[in-house]
């Protein structure tokens, strides 16, 4: 389990500042994330990567010389936000344009493909490749599917070779395509792992067994198997690798291949070493010439206990890039360039002076977020601003008192990240949300405020969500018209809509969807009748907590949750359930604050 913790929903901060701390001498600290610290070439490519935290040495661990330009890191096991991802990718840039890339996974999908619109059209040309190498995880014909495990690290070494020499961005995006095209990757499991602040692991395998194909979230393999010996585990791994060649290999025989054998977190290097020895000759019997092999931790999951195998198949062009130097914190490779000229030789002093640098860039960076100037509001808006703030922050009161329950819930068929990413969310709008009103703002410029934090801080799926709703309802209060029960109304309809539109679910999938739309049913019914706000709300409220409970009797269709189905039977969705919380406490702060709404 993970023992050395302090607050559970600080922990991604906290690991990243210490980080930071341990390895200035390759890596500053950015809103979102970290860059090198070593300038790059005006014009090179940036090669973007991340990911949740909880993965050492991805995502941060990696960035440096001949590896990423800089890393967007989530919370736990969570995608980083958009906001991280454009801030990231924004410091890293030089002119070049930016390729992100990362592991096929629903939040970290929707966060970096927000991000990409963005930095587009900002002027900053910006490609995506995903990650895809898990075999495990979706059939031959359906590799898009499939998710992007310790394969991550070929694809990245790759994409970021080719820039360092000197490649357009079209041409590192055809490498980093090639490179997925080419990269393999299967993994087993003996144990789950068990998040900081939680006393039961993710997920758990029977004693004596082993889970073949599992994810490095816990998602489900394809198989369950006795324990094997290390040879056993090697001859199942490379046999399952060699029966799926990509395309553009004809046979394995005289084939050259780069090697990763990946420790998820508790198994070590010499049990590694071991397995190693038997996945040579294996190899080697096929007829393939190893290149460069790779033994270690390169993709964990904090004390899972698993391994996993990449076979990443070279040409010419690729296995350059695969001998190419690269010296990050955690990946060192032949010789490149110091990390950086200026920091090479540094003094107590000019080390202090690059924490000073990176505390000012990190203040002005939070300083550009806020609005130079609140728009123009209505005397009624700003007041509706002022009991918004104590609907958010009674948001962020129940998502405390529920965090633990949370985490539970979803651990059972998801990551178990719920509870912390729902507490950072909603703590950051509700600051958010505050200052905005005792500033003046209107109730449109708090709850748009409230939305980028929660969206921000709290990162992956359900942040990028509970942002969008938060924006949704406040573009149609407004920040100069009364705030009337037809008005939330229609904001709560309008925020359902464009989450359903961004997340893709339907009722019926077992998702936050499955309560979010017989509320706003009911609420869209119940003010249309000419009922008040109030006792709408209420009955809106009933009716979802209702609907929250009864997707325990669903299988899930969509995420993380989705290869777990029959596991989740008889236990509610983790996101239904939240925002049947909240709109119950919602209700209770109306009623206490009916005067400022019509």
């Amino acid at each position: 389990m993970t023992r050395l913790f302090n607050e559970p929903s600080q922990f991604a901060d906290e690991l990243v500042k210490g980080f930071v701390a341990a390895n200035s001498q390759w890596v500053r600290p950015v809103a979102g994330g970290v860059v090198r610290r070593a300038p790059t070439v005006e014009g090179q490519t940036a090669v973007v990567v991340g990911g949740g935290s909880g993965h050492y040495p991805a995502f941060g661990g990696i960035v440096g010389p001949g590896l990423a330009h800089g890393a967007a890191m989530g919370n736990l096991f969570a995608s980083p936000s958009a906001q991280q991802v454009h801030s990231v990718a924004v410091a890293a840039e030089n002119r070049g344009g930016v390729l992100l890339t990362f592991g096929n996974y629903a939040g970290d999908v929707l966060n970096f493909a927000t991000a990409e619109a963005r930095l587009n059209s900002e002027g900053i040309v910006t490609r995506t490749v995903v990650v895809t190498d898990d075999i495990s995880s979706a059939p031959v014909g359906q590799e898009h599917k499939r998710r992007g495990i310790a394969g991550d690290l070929t694809v990245f070494k790759a994409a970021a070779a080719a820039a360092e020499a000197g490649y357009s961005l079209d041409e590192v995006v055809r490498v980093a395509t090639e490179a997925n095209d080419r990269t393999r990757s299967i993994g087993v499991a003996f144990s789950g792992c068990t998040l900081p602040g939680q006393t039961e692991p993710l997920f758990t395998v029977p004693a004596g067994r082993m889970a073949v194909g599992m994810g490095i979230h816990g998602e489900p393999g394809i198989a369950e198997t006795d324990v094997p010996t290390a040879n056993e585990l090697a001859e199942l791994l490379v046999s399952s690798l060699l029966a799926e060649l990509p395309p553009s290999i004809a046979t394995a025989q005289d084939a050259r291949a780069a090697v990763i054998l990946n420790g998820l977190g508790s198994v070590k290097y010499e049990e590694l070493f071991v397995v190693y020895g038997r996945v040579a000759e294996l190899l080697e019997a096929a007829g393939i010439t190893v290149v460069e092999p790779e033994v270690g931790e390169l993709v964990t999951s904090f004390d899972m206990a698993g391994v996993s195998l990449t076979l990443f198949w070279l040409n010419d062009e690729l296995e350059g890039f695969w001998r190419a130097g690269a010296d990050t914190p955690a990946y060192k490779k032949g010789r490149v360039g110091s990390p950086s000229s200026a920091s090479t030789a540094a003094s107590t002093a000019d080390t202090q002076s690059f924490a000073e640098a990176d505390r000012l860039t990190l203040a002005a960076e939070t300083a550009a977020s806020l609005p130079t100037e609140l728009p123009d509001s209505s005397d009624a808006s700003r007041d509706a601003a002022l009991a918004i703030a104590d609907a958010i922050e009674a948001i962020a009161e129940v998502i405390d008192e529920h965090a633990d329950e949370l985490g539970r819930i979803d651990a059972v068929a998801g990551d178990g990240d719920h509870g912390i990413g729902m507490q950072r969310g909603s703590r950051a709008a509700a600051t958010a949300a505050r200052s905005a009103a005792l500033n003046g703002a209107g109730a449109l410029s708090a709850l748009s405020l409230a939305g980028d934090a929660w969206a921000d801080r709290a990162g992956g799926t359900s942040g990028a969500l509970w942002g969008l709703a938060l924006q949704s309802v406040g573009a149609a209060l407004g920040n100069t018209t009364e705030v009337t029960g037809s008005a939330v109304a229609t904001g709560v309809s309008d925020a359902v809509s464009g989450i359903q539109s961004f997340g893709k679910a339907v009722v019926g999938d077992k998702t936050m969807v499955d309560a979010m739309v017989p509320f706003t049913e009911r609420l869209s019914r119940e003010v249309n009748a000419g009922g008040d706000l109030v006792t709408s709300w209420r009955a809106a409220a009933e009716v979802a907590t209702a609907a929250a409970a009864g997707t325990a009797d669903l299988l899930p269709r969509m995420g993380r949750a989705r290869p777990h189905a029959e596991k989740s039977l008889g236990t509610p969705d983790a996101g239904a359930h939240s925002f049947a919380l909240i709109v119950v406490r919602v209700g209770e702060v109306l009623a206490s604050r009916h005067s400022e709404f019509a």
